[in-house]
């Protein structure tokens, strides 16, 4: 399609900003303040907020482990350019228009309304990821009180806890059932092998199931995991206590919404940097940390790996993924900001600080898997794992067998729940905000309510994701929604705001608020905005669909209709999109589609700055027609 700008009613695209405009750290005072909506304490409020929202499990369980499947160092080279040409201009775009208008994900669509459904994707994709993601915080709690005793219960295979004949710290030799000159069967071990000089015949082996007594501890007694998720079982009671407690926290954090989680942050945020500190001070210093290191990003790294398509997607989805954009938050934590707050200086500096902290968390990850793999006598290879293979068994393993171990667990633990929490916070303040733009009149004052009430329903219906089949229902959810429905929003996002609002004008929106900048400074992101970005999360939304492959989890196959569910929660996330267009398109006026189309994808007459200050110049048309109306200084929102 032709990229065509479409006009606000006196609105030219020849506009400039006055040059005293330009934005210094000093126009950022009393005058900005945003009362009705509030804004944030301070500038590392908000900061350390964001750092918090995008640094969270994924950077500790996901990354380290990319980047060693990957070729290790060699990884860093496309992840670096996908930070470049994907994630970190839909950052800086969505923490632009959120602060711009001073509204949260689904407000902000005043500015495109044909594609507001993008917005309620985002928050439908959010909400149901914050109910299991809280989940994974309750195991994390669970964990860490199952720490504070000595020795951990799964640092072996004891009988206090149910474990069965199957739990070894190492794998049991095979058996051979061997044939005798006299014909007679005999089952002998490997020991009477080797003594007299035979060997098995192909076939005759006789192994035996193995799990290690942290994979069986997880199993069996943390999760109680049924064999299906047709099979609920029961509610798992100190998982949903670990549960309870973890939505009281973040209803606590919130309850006076930013104001209060901006200084909770001062630790969560904080905290896992000094963790991951500690760990990797502590595991460089143990025997065999080199081992883990190298294959992680040292000599073991294998540039020819970046020949393989896969490794470049892996980048893509890995850095899209890892600074939360397209799910809501980053619009809806910088729509607190001061208007003149400059937006483009933060983008930069947590998209920076996010990746530093992937790369960082890795050394302390391997080193410690390199220590446990040398004690062991195996390669690194065969014992790292991702995701809760890392978090639950693997690095719980490698930390129960150094000494003073409770301590490092505890540690561990306590730092899981701190990355969760920071991104937990940022999802809920999501979905209040969305709610409080919607029915401003009604729901402002009473924001704790609100949080209260949000807390208590998404615990109730993460009740299933600590039954015995839990595990089963958080591996589905993240499987769909957290993948497809984000790229979806995204690309839709990119559409709207660079070829229907006009990435010219949202280029002047930016500049009045930071002021303006030289053509030269745009020509980057406005490439990114309009063709690089869409195009490459389009190839990757496309990739992954073509290359789809039904949920398991370990070995463990889906049945059909747990699939069937899968695919429901991702339609009914994004099938706003197009109905809420319809929606608008049915409303608009005009004389025929077309019309009505174009009439549905103008800004509203209240698009622009919240407050009336802020709506000079560009936005003079606008003001007169409130003042005509009679609408009060703060624009109608």
């Amino acid at each position: 399609m032709d990229k065509k700008e479409i006009e606000l009613p006196g609105f030219s695209k020849n506009n400039h900003l006055p040059e005293d405009t330009a934005v210094t750290e000093e126009h950022v005072d009393e005058s900005d303040e945003n009362v009705e909506r509030g804004n944030w304490s301070s500038k590392a409020d908000y900061l350390l907020s964001m750092i918090g929202y995008a640094v969270g499990l994924g950077n500790v369980w996901r990354f380290p482990y990319l980047a060693y499947k990957n070729g290790g160092g060699a990884f860093l080279i496309p992840y670096v350019i996908m930070l470049a040409l994907a994630g970190m201009p839909l950052f800086f775009l969505e923490c632009s228009f959120g602060q711009f208008a001073s509204l949260g994900p689904v407000a902000v669509w005043k500015a495109v309304p044909i594609f507001q459904g993008v917005g309620i994707t985002m928050v439908l994709v959010s909400t149901l990821v914050t109910i299991y993601y809280n989940c994974i915080i309750g195991y994390s709690l669970y964990y860490l009180f199952a720490s504070f005793q000595s020795p951990l219960p799964w640092a072996d295979c004891f009988s206090w806890w149910g474990a069965d004949d199957t739990c070894s710290r190492s794998p049991k030799d095979p058996l051979c059932n061997l044939t005798l000159d006299n014909g007679y069967f005999e089952i002998v071990n490997t020991t009477w092998l080797h003594v007299n000089n035979e060997t098995c015949p192909n076939g005759s082996e006789i192994t035996f199931p193995h799990l290690g007594p942290s994979e069986q501890y997880w199993d069996h007694v943390a999760l109680r995991r049924t064999n299906s998720i047709g099979e609920t079982g029961d509610v798992v009671w100190y998982l949903a206590l670990s549960l309870l407690l973890a939505w009281i926290i973040v209803g606590i954090a919130l309850s006076k919404g930013i104001k209060s989680s901006g200084k909770v942050v001062y630790f969560t945020a904080t905290f896992p940097y000094l963790v991951l500190i500690i760990l990797l001070i502590r595991g460089a210093t143990l025997e065999g940390a080199y081992k883990g290191i190298e294959y992680y990003i040292g000599s073991q790294s294998n540039i020819t790996k970046l020949r393989d398509s896969e490794v470049w997607k892996d980048a893509a989805t890995q850095i899209f993924f890892s600074l939360s954009v397209a799910w809501g938050g980053l619009t809806a934590l910088s729509s607190y900001n001061k208007f003149h707050n400059n937006c483009y200086t933060d983008a930069i500096i947590v998209c920076v600080v996010n990746c530093a902290t992937s790369v960082f968390a890795g050394f302390a990850i391997f080193s410690i898997l390199g220590h446990m793999a040398h004690i062991q006598n195996k390669l690194v290879p065969e014992v790292a794992k991702s995701g809760f293979g890392l978090a639950f068994i693997a690095y719980p393993e490698a930390l129960a067998q150094l000494p003073v171990a409770p301590l490092w667990s505890i540690l561990f633990f306590f730092m899981l729940v701190t990355l969760g929490l920071d991104s937990q916070f940022a999802i809920i303040e999501t979905i209040v905000t969305t709610l409080l733009d919607k029915f401003p009149n009604y729901l402002r004052s009473k924001r704790i309510f609100v949080t209260s009430g949000a807390c208590l329903l998404f615990f109730l219906l993460g009740l299933v994701c600590v039954t015995q089949a839990g595990i089963y229902w958080i591996n589905l959810i993240d499987h769909f929604t957290a993948g497809w429905g984000i790229l979806v929003a995204a690309v839709a996002e990119l559409i709207a705001l660079s070829w229907v609002y006009g990435v010219n004008r949202f280029i002047k929106d930016i500049e009045m608020m930071i002021g303006e900048k030289h053509w030269l400074f745009w020509l980057w992101w406005r490439a990114c905005w309009a063709f690089i970005s869409p195009v490459l999360l389009l190839a990757i939304l496309i990739w992954s669909l073509v290359t789809f492959t039904p949920p398991t989890y370990g070995s463990i196959q889906y049945p059909g209709w747990a699939t069937a569910l899968g695919w429901c929660m991702i339609i009914f996330c994004i099938m706003w999109i197009p109905i809420i267009a319809i929606k608008k398109i049915v409303l608009a006026k005009g004389s025929n589609l077309w019309q009505k189309i174009v009439a549905a994808s103008r800004p509203t007459p209240d698009w622009g700055p919240y407050l009336k200050q802020h709506r000079g110049g560009r936005y003079d048309k606008t003001n007169q027609d409130f003042a005509q109306a009679g609408i009060p200084e703060v624009a109608k929102h």
